[in-house]
């Protein structure tokens, strides 16, 4: 029998779509994708080590979908992929096979190759249309929804896209079975992060089935993921281009991204795992002015760790100074004139965007959460 499939729409009038989430998505990508596909001229960007387990079926799949496949863009694995050089070199292999604007590209991969290859996608042309396959926890539940594409440079992270939006999500559950388990913990700091900033009953509900979540159990697996990406897409089709609500989905990440350029994207602490450390600083930022109670960033702190996932910078056997980090902030996208900008809580649940957040205050947080 056929595992059912959940599927969740971002409400975007006439560029509206369908995230579907399930198990053997892939293999059935063709069916699913219908006339997205059908007829058309499409190719696949991924990685290597995706490639070489998911490349072949998904292929297929769209292949019997009428897709007419080029070759795929293969990028090497990891941060590093996500910068302007690989930008060119994806675009260069998009452009000598002769692409046209009906061409599809597929994004085959996790937050890297979705980033990337939707960047592309949003320039190649002035702009073709693109399907997201996210292939790990955290792409799954965040970066393949919404339309957020882009690059990092010297200067900081994302600091180069574009908003592009897809024209599907095919979130396959059963690939997450591929993944390091350290990569799936990295990932449910996300999930986490839409119950702590918007929905106190899924982040109880998630005390209790987390560990169901990490260890991967289908059922909740799928729960986790649809919850998530309904409560991101109902938030993008409120504020696609963050002007107001779309920026508490940057919960724990004002800190995660300083945390992450300080780290030098070498491995030693991944995204999820920086903003799962972010929100925990972001809690005790909230209760160090006032805003919530410190028992609420307990909580939050005691559940992450009990995923298995670092809190503070010494738990990756880290250590950076405030003013590095201070440094890093300054240069985030969401700053403003100047002004560091982040999203405070006053209590799980119920997050709000504050600016002229005073330094100094930060930086105590930074000394007391190292």
């Amino acid at each position: 029998m056929t595992a059912p499939v959940r599927t969740v729409t971002v409400a975007l009038g006439d560029r509206a779509y369908p995230i579907h989430v399930g198990t053997g998505l892939i293999a059935r990508a063709g069916d699913l994708l219908g006339s997205v596909v059908a007829g058309r001229r499409t190719v696949v960007v991924t990685d290597a080590t995706v490639a070489a387990l998911h490349l072949g079926p998904l292929e297929a799949a769209l292949r019997a979908g009428g897709a007419r496949l080029l070759d795929p863009v293969v990028v090497p694995p990891g941060e590093a992929s996500k910068d302007l050089a690989t930008l060119d070199r994806v675009l260069d292999a998009l452009l000598a096979q002769g692409i046209d604007r009906r061409t599809l590209v597929v994004a085959l991969g996790g937050g890297v190759i979705g980033d990337l290859a939707g960047f592309a996608a949003s320039v190649a042309l002035r702009g073709l249309e693109f399907v997201q396959v996210p292939t790990t926890l955290l792409a799954q539940v965040d970066s393949s929804v919404g339309g957020k594409t882009g690059v990092n440079t010297r200067h900081g992270k994302n600091l180069v896209g574009a908003f592009h939006q897809p024209v599907a999500v095919l979130a396959d559950t059963g690939v997450l079975d591929t993944l390091p388990r350290r990569e799936v913990r990295a990932g449910y700091a996300e999930v986490a992060k839409y119950g702590l900033l918007g929905d106190a009953a899924f982040f109880g509900w998630l005390e209790t089935a987390g560990a169901s979540v990490v260890e991967g159990d289908a059922e909740a697996r799928a729960r986790a993921i649809a919850v998530s990406c309904a409560a991101k897409a109902a938030i993008v089709a409120r504020d696609e281009r963050e002007t107001g609500d779309r920026a508490l989905l940057n919960l724990g990440h004002t800190f995660g991204h300083a945390l992450e350029a300080a780290a030098g994207f070498d491995g030693r602490l991944l995204h999820g795992e920086a903003v799962a450390i972010g929100m925990v600083q972001a809690f005790r930022l909230s209760a160090r002015l006032g805003h919530a109670p410190a028992a609420d960033g307990d909580r939050a702190a005691a559940h992450l760790a009990a995923m298995g996932l670092p809190v503070r910078p010494a738990d990756r056997g880290l250590a950076f100074p405030a003013e590095t980090l201070l440094a890093a902030m300054r240069k985030d996208k969401k700053a403003s004139d100047g002004r560091l900008t982040f999203v405070l809580v006053r209590g799980v649940g119920e997050a709000f965007v504050a600016r002229d957040v005073p330094e100094g205050v930060v930086a105590e947080v930074l000394a007391a959460t190292a």
